[in-house]
């Protein structure tokens, strides 16, 4: 059974509204919740970017039932591996077990602000590759008090311990774009990101070779496939387009011009012969809900199990979770596969 759920999105929001916006969210019934990781909002209209660990960590606190993930946190020049592991397991203590790591190779957006400079692609594949491995073995190794060591390429762990660990194994989705992130980074995790829907992803991760965490075969059901779209719901389609446009065009450029641009500022300049009605073509615009649910059937088809919405812009997230959100996943959940 498809499962919907509702994005925390911290660049549009502040970190009071998004605790608010989490606890209605769960009210209203959405299955999960997941939490960008950003240090800068996309478009300076956005115009916020709070500290995703502490909005989850209280979010945590103001929740019962939804399952929370970060989508997705780069644990490769922000975070240090051994960091991200640490404040990963106290989160899932917090939750008590409702968490899930998502992880990926992030973007200059976030990343550059710590003055490591911005590695290739390549290398960044290769440094996420060396953090899931940290991660992982510092979940695994933690229980029987022996220090974790590790020497790699870019990252060294030295007499490590996670001295908190949770109860629940911590599940890590790993957010991948093609077949070479998939051979290496499937046998390290249990489910997969990705924000196209496309079958072929889903095939080839539930094809490789190990589970992860799960202990369960990944063409047997025990993986995940995570994806997510944007949605502007308002009354008004007009004002919905205008607000899609405004804080969402950044999304045209698609991920190998979003990974690189470093400011706000580049992604006006990317985006300024953007127009409106090019936004509305991707992103479900207005009161139509039957449209949302069309714009959403393309990842269950393709064999995702989880699909998270965004709804744009701060103004109308509390009007959108009051009047349109039930009656959206009553449509969503009679239209998606049993």
């Amino acid at each position: 059974m498809t499962r919907f759920g509702y994005t925390l999105m911290t660049e549009q929001s502040g970190p009071r509204e998004l605790v608010r916006y989490a606890a209605a969210a769960e009210q209203t019934g959405f299955d999960f919740e997941v939490s960008s990781d950003h240090y800068s909002p996309w478009l300076t209209e956005q115009g916020h970017a709070p500290y995703a660990w502490t909005v989850l960590g209280a979010v945590a606190q103001v929740t019962e039932r939804v399952e929370l993930m970060t989508y997705v946190t780069c644990p490769t020049l922000r975070y240090h591996p051994a960091v991200v592991a640490q404040k990963a397991a106290t989160l899932q203590i917090l939750a008590e077990g409702r968490f899930t790591l998502g992880l990926g190779s992030g973007e200059n957006l976030n990343e550059h602000v710590v003055g490591a400079g911005w590695p290739a692609v390549g290398a960044r594949q290769e440094m996420l590759v060396e953090a899931v491995e940290i991660i992982r073995g510092l979940l695994d190794t933690g229980r029987d008090e022996t220090p974790f060591d590790y020497r790699g390429q870019h990252f060294d762990v030295e007499s490590a311990r996670l001295w908190d660990l949770p109860e629940d194994p911590l599940r890590l989705a790993v957010a991948v774009a093609g077949d070479r992130g998939i051979a290496q980074l499937a046998p390290l995790a249990d489910d997969l990101v990705a924000v196209e829907p496309r079958a072929d992803l889903v095939e080839s991760w539930n094809a490789v070779e190990g589970a992860g965490t799960i202990g369960q075969p990944r063409a047997d059901g025990g993986a995940r496939a995570i994806g997510q779209i944007p949605i502007c719901w308002d009354p008004d389609r007009d004002a919905a387009v205008q607000r899609a446009h405004e804080q969402f065009r950044w999304f045209a450029g698609g991920w190998k011009v979003n990974a690189d641009l470093p400011t706000p500022a580049g992604f006006a300049g990317a985006t300024q012969f953007v127009r409106p009605d090019d936004v509305a073509e991707n992103i479900p615009c207005g009161p139509d809900l039957d449209a949302i649910v069309e714009a959403v059937r393309p990842f269950w088809e393709a064999g995702f199990t989880d699909v998270a919405l965004v709804q744009v812009g701060d103004e109308h997230q509390q009007r959108f979770l009051d009047e349109a959100a039930g009656p959206l996943l009553e449509k969503l959940r009679a239209a998606a596969p049993a």
